[in-house]
């Protein structure tokens, strides 16, 4: 095992061999790897999301994070759910004309960051420190928390402890006007797209963590759709404007490949 920065351990073989073996994950594996049959469109998506949020019943991991209505980020949210509907992801996610890169960056975390919430909470109930005793994506992918400023040497926790971690500091990244002002005419900070890259580097990791050690739950939920489309929206973002570098992405490289290569 080989400790790499911000602390993944990456094992020397491939992703491509941990969803193999016979029965129970044989199926599995087809059900990750088989995004045509188990996409939905995403205007569906979005307004189940949207209900699941609406509905005080819902489990939800973080408080959701608005976007003030009437705000120049409030209309850029509604043009990306609008052009989501138009069912071309590449399209959807390039940035509109005569946009800042900033503020449509800064859009689209807030989303991520719902969504992640959203669906993370629904499978909070197998998440816990007795069925993850780490953070992992697989047996070769173990993730360490630091935030450079509680924590600032890797800790090796729980999966549930980490992801407690990783959204309360995403959700305090958000919070923060300086780095994501909602205010017209409040201009980014210079480290703006760092600290951008960094949450989504984060995020990513409970998609993988979710994809690896609890699929079938998110089977049982029925809840597969919604969680494949959600990442190939998030994967096209990422890739549209090189936000994640392709070595984080090594957990989920096969699922990536099998969900884009249709949409080159």
């Amino acid at each position: 095992m080989i400790l790499l920065p911000e602390g993944i351990q990456q094992g020397l073989s491939s992703v491509v061999g941990l969803f193999l073996s016979g029965g129970r994950e044989e199926k599995r594996r087809r059900a990750i790897l088989c995004p045509t049959i188990l996409l939905e469109p995403f205007g569906v998506v979005r307004r189940n999301m949207s209900f699941l949020f609406g509905n005080r019943s819902s489990k939800t991991f973080k408080p959701k994070k608005n976007i003030p209505e009437g705000s120049h980020q409030y209309e850029l949210l509604k043009h990306a759910e609008a052009t989501l509907g138009s069912g071309n992801l590449r399209m959807a996610v390039m940035l509109p004309e005569g946009e800042d890169l900033n503020e449509w960056v800064a859009v689209n975390t807030v989303d991520f960051f719902n969504q992640i919430n959203m669906l993370y909470g629904t499978i909070t109930d197998f998440c816990t420190e007795v069925s993850c005793p780490v953070m992992s994506a697989g047996p070769k992918y173990e993730y360490h928390w630091a935030d450079g400023t509680n924590i600032k040497k890797p800790i090796k926790c729980s999966a549930p402890k980490y992801i407690d971690y990783l959204m309360t500091w995403v959700q305090d990244q958000l919070d923060d006007e300086t780095l994501f002002p909602s205010k017209i005419g409040v201009p980014f900070k210079r480290n703006f797209m760092s600290v951008a890259k960094t949450i989504l580097k984060r995020l990513f990791r409970v998609y993988a963590h979710i994809y690896h050690q609890h699929f079938d739950s998110v089977m049982q939920l029925q809840e597969e759709a919604h969680l494949n489309t959600s990442f190939k929206h998030f994967i096209f973002f990422v890739q549209e404007f090189n936000l994640i570098d392709r070595k984080e992405l090594v957990p989920l490289q096969e699922l990536i490949e099998k969900l884009t290569t249709k949409d080159r």
